[in-house]
């Protein structure tokens, strides 16, 4: 990744994920489940060739401020997300179990 990549993060709802693309390739996603007032997050997924550059990190930090923007909560089942929260307090009033 250079410091021209084009990084796009979007929400697919169609496909019920949230996507990182670098340069209009798909990098990775998070998946979820909508769940009445909460956005339940599944399993998150960086390619191996995009790994250790912080993609997955500021995929979950947009799908959260999403989520917010949204007026929802957010039930976390991925670990990787559980852990982002753990390391980013401001999320924590997000969080909402079943």
């Amino acid at each position: 990744m250079s410091d021209v990549d084009m990084i796009v993060i979007r929400n697919n709802p169609e496909m019920k994920r949230y996507e990182v693309l670098v340069d209009g390739t798909l990098a990775g996603f998070a998946d979820y489940r909508l769940h009445g007032d909460r956005v339940v997050f599944t399993h998150t997924e960086v390619d191996v060739a995009y790994e250790g550059r912080g993609l997955g990190s500021r995929l979950v930090g947009e799908a959260l401020d999403d989520v917010r923007r949204q007026g929802r909560f957010a039930t976390p089942l991925c670990s990787f997300i559980v852990s982002y929260i753990r390391r980013h307090a401001e999320y924590a009033d997000l969080v909402r179990h079943p």
